[in-house]
């Protein structure tokens, strides 16, 4: 049988670190022994080479061979017995081998069964000594306030315990850089409290290791390794050593240590949330080699740690959440009272900031910015928010260094280095943004985080220098706490649903005016079939019996009975054609959008007096106008207006009795308009008043509508659609027009125009 040794001999250096398999590292540190055993039978497949410390057979002899051959059988048994009734991860099984006491570490690999012996230098500590480091823990909890005082407290006492010179918590960032967070070390040593390491120190596989495996230990650095023996009965035969205290370390890793001075190391993990929030880093600098139970004793630090950094971090949150969370009932209150939403005072509210401790923040709602705080422009905000809609996948997004993702961002990093992104929904962009400004930090590292690869006579290598080196960090502001967080995406969820309720209540109210609108229309459609079928028929029916009666009887030699029914025709043409007018003077101007201006109702009624001159000469009327006001509004509009008050006064006067029109300005006349308008008390009153036939009040506001006609048109001709024109002239400047008569007496029209 050939038997192969399995260490890996690729050349590991700082271009493929990355990759470097340290798992399979092939071999192991010689404070120890190591064999792995198939699961199914028992049988020796991997071996160590320095076996010979506890057996006298070598690997040659054991490879392939029962594990009763190197523990005997009643051992055999009792390992059997100790894999089936204990967590084989929890405690270490003790033998005797040549005479000596020994420790095995158990555990799985896949099909095999790893066992690492070393020397029992010491007994499991007694239920006392558990009881003292217990009653430490206990006091260190209650003394501690803060969870960096906690992981000091951690840091003395692992020191205490192991014994090492230098006893650091490290802690990782989003990045995985690191920063010495806590540390306990000896006099004679300088600290490295505070010191910052960037994250390729420890490569993502070396991370991944310390999440799998929670404790590590390198008893001198430049140990000799003791290679793993295998059989060479397939190929790529290989053994996972994650989980093995005796793995052999990384080259680099070794070079790392070397260059920093250490000689001895112990880490311990610290995992939060399934994540590796940090190590506790322990350096020696002379080889230091400490027993299987102080190594379990300063793990239940590691442990202990871990299961109290949610309870300190919450801690330290709960004021910062206490304030937070009063503002966020102040502003929800604010939301919930108000029938419709309020942006403008929302944004003002100063709870809104302190809500997430912010400088400036920016509602987006409609394509329409409402702001508080110094901030960018506005034009600047939206083409921010649509960039944030398209590069977030989800519809919350913060950060503190909005310039590292968004350049742009670099020239106002003094008001909003830090954003919090909230999406709105119901529209495009709609959205809140809180924003930070830039809080510049000095970040002290060991040595240039760019340096950390070196190239030197033997190629590159972990940098040589931990010299002192200092980084200001600008265009970034403080970190987003999680309280503040939380409050935010509760206000925005709540400000959502008032904004989708705002948009719902405006299409409603669009589709109602739309529908009132629509109703009106068809009202007037229906209005203007009953015109087509009635009165544009009736002048056409006369044109074609007057037309007949010329074509059908023999009227020759009798002119003027001729000349008369010619004169019939013409008249009812002329209906007809003024009709037409009419209907396309009203149907024009329910689609015109002039703009208003100053208007001196003085000088329009002189223009109306001018053309409808003959009208006037013809009835020998009289036209009586005081002073009038200057309004707002659209000149032809109130000529148009004025011609046909005027028109209808000459129109209806009574026979043998001069017509008198009087317009005046009218003060404090409040006529039948609703009581809320008339306590606005902000209008012009002008009065049309005539001497003719006038109407019964019961007809006051019916006579507005379209082709509503109260006089037969045999003695008053007209299409009925004059007042109607007026009214919605009226309702174009925003004003109203009202009508009182009284038969025989007259009629008088008040014109109602807003005052500026």
């Amino acid at each position: 049988m050939t038997f192969i040794n399995i260490v890996n001999r690729d050349v590991a250096n700082l271009t493929n670190c990355a990759h470097e398999p340290i798992h399979i590292p092939g071999s192991i540190q010689p404070n120890g022994c190591l064999l792995a055993v198939k699961t199914v039978d028992f049988t020796i497949d991997f071996c160590s080479e320095n076996i010979t410390r506890y057996t006298v057979s070598g690997y040659q002899e054991l490879l392939g061979k029962n594990i009763s051959l190197v523990f005997g059988e009643d051992q055999t048994a009792g390992l059997k017995k100790y894999i089936e009734e204990q967590d084989i991860l929890s405690a270490p099984w003790e033998l005797e081998l040549s005479g000596k006491k020994i420790l095995g570490i158990i555990h799985r690999s896949g099909s095999w069964l790893i066992i690492e012996l070393e020397d029992k230098s010491e007994e499991p500590a007694e239920l006392s000594d558990i009881y003292r480091q217990t009653k430490r823990m206990t006091a260190y909890i209650q003394k501690a306030t803060t969870l960096k005082m906690l992981c000091q407290s951690v840091a003395d006492e692992t020191r205490s315990i192991t014994g090492y010179d230098r006893v650091m918590i490290y802690r990782f960032d989003e990045e995985y850089n690191g920063e010495v967070f806590a540390e306990s070390v000896t006099e004679e040593r300088e600290s490295f409290l505070g010191l910052h390491y960037p994250h390729t120190d420890i490569p993502a596989q070396a991370r991944d290791l310390y999440i799998r495996n929670l404790l590590r230990v390198i008893v001198d650095i430049n140990y000799a390794p003791s290679p793993i023996y295998t059989m060479d009965d397939a190929p790529h035969k290989n053994l996972d050593l994650s989980l093995a205290y005796l793995r052999s370390v990384s080259p680099i890793h070794i070079k790392y240590l070397q260059n920093m001075g250490v000689a001895a190391t112990l880490t311990i993990s610290i995992i939060h949330e399934g994540r590796l929030w940090g190590l506790i880093a322990c350096h020696h600098y002379t080889p230091k080699y400490i027993t299987t139970y102080t190594r379990i004793t300063a793990l239940l630090q590691g442990q202990f740690l871990t299961s109290q950094i949610s309870v300190r971090e919450l801690s330290e949150e709960f004021e910062v959440a206490k304030k937070v969370n009063k503002a966020l009932e102040g502003l929800r209150e604010q939301i919930f009272t108000v029938e419709s939403i309020l942006l403008p005072e929302i944004i003002k509210n100063p709870e809104l900031l302190s809500l997430t401790n912010s400088t400036s923040v920016i509602i987006l709602v409609d394509e329409k910015i409402y702001s508080h705080g110094i901030l960018p422009q506005d034009d600047e905000i939206k083409k921010l928010a649509n960039w944030l809609h398209t590069y977030n996948a989800t519809a919350i997004f913060s950060t503190e260094k909005l310039s590292s993702i968004y350049p742009e961002a670099k020239k106002w990093c003094q008001s909003a280095s830090g954003v919090l992104f909230h999406a709105l929904g119901s529209g495009h962009n709609n959205c809140i943004i809180w924003f930070r400004p830039e809080a510049l930090q000095e970040v002290y590292w060991a040595e240039n985080p760019a340096k950390t690869i070196e190239n030197d006579r033997e190629g590159l290598s972990p940098r040589k220098s931990f010299n002192l080196w200092k980084e200001t960090k600008n265009c970034e502001s403080t970190r987003w706490q999680k309280p503040e967080l939380a409050a935010a995406s509760n206000f925005a969820n709540a400000l959502q649903k008032q904004v989708h309720i705002m948009f719902l209540t405006k299409e409603e109210l669009k589709q109602r005016t739309l529908s009132e609108k629509l109703q009106e229309a068809n009202s007037e459609l229906e209005n203007l079939n009953w015109i087509s079928s009635h009165d544009l028929k009736e002048p056409l029916r006369k044109i074609q019996m007057f037309a007949s009666r010329i074509i059908e009887h023999d009227f020759t030699g009798n002119y003027e009975l001729v000349l008369k029914l010619v004169k019939k025709m013409s008249v009812s043409a002329e209906r007809m054609q003024l009709l037409v007018k009419d209907i396309l003077s009203y149907s024009r101007f329910s689609h015109l959008e002039d703009v208003l201006e100053i208007i001196s109702l003085n000088e329009a009624v002189e223009k109306v007096i001018h053309d409808v001159q003959e009208e006037i000469s013809e009835k020998q009327a009289i036209v009586e106008c005081g002073a009038l006001p200057d309004v707002k509004g659209v000149s032809f509009l109130i000529q148009q207006l004025m011609i046909n008050l005027i028109s209808n006064a000459l129109k209806f006067s009574k026979p043998d009795v001069i017509p008198h029109i009087m317009i005046s300005s009218v003060t404090g006349h409040s006529g039948s308009l609703p009581e809320a308008v008339r306590s606005v008390n902000a209008f012009h009153v002008i009065r049309v008043k005539d001497n003719g036939i006038g109407f019964e009040n019961e007809f006051r506001e019916g006579i507005f509508k379209v082709f509503t006609k109260l006089h037969n048109n045999t003695v008053y001709s007209g299409s009925g659609v004059g007042l109607a024109l007026c009214k919605k002239i009226m309702k174009m400047h925003n004003g109203y027009i009202t009508a009182e008569g009284s038969p025989g007496y007259g009629a008088s029209f008040s014109l109602y125009f807003p005052r500026e």
